[in-house]
């Protein structure tokens, strides 16, 4: 159960039909750490003729050592270990022989010989056969050095994944005894990361609370902090910036205010966090992106959790083992998350055409100080949705409370003759089926299983 593989079967398709293609390929895979891009390609590879080599963070001889006695293994040929070959030359020797070639973290090459992009150039170039699979999780060098216009391999690749975090709905494959409840509480920790949601299983199955899975001694209280100084040469400040928007600082002013950093600070810290994909620029769905109407997210609900949870409580956790009034602060927190759980139930319900338009953009809205969770909108049928999303159990007149003032709210968007449909999202929702045949649309975790039921949520 520990080592099950969820989801990722059109990435699966996608390598092995490279594999086997006619051509040279040239395959990126590349995603976070711990998203299962190892995972993925090595089962790619089952039972196909390869060498999986993982680049170190050390000197280029050091890996170019290594990586000469795996392609002596593969050919049968002792000598080659020995020979003082170089890249170019073992490359040679491994074209046409139907091995496939997998170079895991090959940011870790480029930081120790950044000229080593045109070596690979001039290999790729030269051969005539060659199946070469590239991963990294640093987002930032294989999309600027690897993947961008100005890297010596630009426009050599043959198929690019850039792979993502699995969805809510997979968390039912690694624990089909719980509740949609308890599976957001999850979600809540370790968004899609199969890494961390493997270590929950692991402890949950042991015995252990949820909570518990942040202690001193466990691996996610200071994972987040591990990832994040591999990437970040200043952390203390990108930290106090992270930290303001785990308390849910998102405008450009509050975070300034928060952090007490100037505001030019801000925005060049800012700006390196989304080149690093860590952070997001949001703006209101349907209206034209602008500096002033911008806010600003952690891209991953693990690091949103730790900065919230784990980094403020440090001290708190390694010395008594707990945090005060957890329970009732993450219930609060889990609204947030539920927005997340409830977006993604949305586009599945869109797939399957279950919702009166096929909705081509979704996102949060907000003016001032009005805000409606999500807006899914169809601009060339002129059609909307407006969605409430509430982690409570309400009763019959409370729903209908939250329906009439997002009717209300949905004026202020500003959709003069539109087609407008109204929905919300709850826990639990009494009298449901009074409230639809009223003509709002309103589901609850109830209705999550009826979804998950078809067996067909994509990725």
């Amino acid at each position: 159960m520990y080592e099950q593989f969820v989801n990722r079967e059109n990435e699966l398709e996608a390598l092995r039909k490279a594999y086997i293609s006619k051509r040279k390929e040239l395959i990126i895979v590349y995603g976070r750490r711990r998203v299962g891009k190892t995972a993925l390609v090595q089962k790619s590879v089952k039972s196909l003729n390869h060498i999986y080599f993982f680049a170190e963070e050390t000197l280029e001889e050091e890996n170019l050592l290594m990586f000469r006695k795996l392609t002596a293994e593969v050919l049968g040929n002792p000598i080659i270990a020995k020979a003082e070959l170089s890249w170019e030359e073992l490359f040679e020797l491994l074209d046409g022989s139907n091995v496939i070639v997998i170079i895991d973290e090959f940011p870790n090459l480029i930081k120790s010989n950044r000229a080593i992009i045109s070596k690979f150039q001039k290999i790729w170039d030269s051969s005539k056969n060659l199946k070469l699979v590239l991963t990294g999780s640093s987002i930032s060098i294989m999309e600027s050095q690897v993947l961008g216009y100005k890297s010596p391999l630009y426009g050599r690749r043959t198929l690019s994944i850039k792979l993502e975090p699995l969805k809510f709905f997979h968390l039912r494959e690694f624990f089909p005894e719980k509740s949609w409840e308890e599976l957001v509480r999850i979600y809540g920790i370790t968004d899609g990361i199969p890494a961390y949601i493997k270590e929950v299983q692991f402890r949950l199955s042991a015995g252990e609370k949820l909570e518990g899975v942040f202690q001193p001694n466990k691996p996610l209280f200071d994972e987040a902090e591990f990832l994040l100084r591999t990437e970040l040469r200043e952390p203390a400040r990108y930290f106090a910036i992270l930290k303001a928007i785990a308390f849910g600082k998102t405008k450009f002013g509050d975070i300034v205010s928060f952090t007490g950093l100037p505001s030019s600070t801000v925005s060049q810290y800012l700006s390196n966090l989304q080149t690093l994909h860590i952070v997001e620029e949001k703006h209101p769905v349907g209206e034209p992106e602008r500096r002033r109407n911008a806010r600003y997210y952690l891209s991953d609900l693990y690091f949103n959790f730790w900065f919230r949870f784990v980094y403020p409580n440090r001290s708190q956790l390694l010395e008594f083992g707990y945090i005060e009034n957890f329970e009732e602060e993450y219930n609060q927190y889990l609204g947030f998350v539920f927005e997340k759980v409830v977006e993604q139930f949305l586009r599945e319900l869109n797939r399957r055409e279950k919702l009166p338009f096929k909705f081509t953009k979704i996102g949060k809205w907000w003016h001032k100080n009005e805000e409606i969770d999500l807006v899914a909108l169809n601009e060339r049928e002129k059609k909307a949705l407006f969605v409430e999303v509430k982690w409570k159990d309400l009763k019959d007149r409370e729903a209908r409370g939250v329906l009439k003032d997002l009717e209300r709210k949905a004026e202020l968007v500003g959709l003069d003759g539109w087609t407008k449909a109204y929905g919300l999202v709850a826990k639990s929702l009494e009298g449901k089926e009074k409230l639809r045949s009223k003509g709002w649309l309103v589901w609850d975790l109830e209705d999550f299983e009826r979804l998950i039921e078809k067996k067909d949520v994509r990725k």
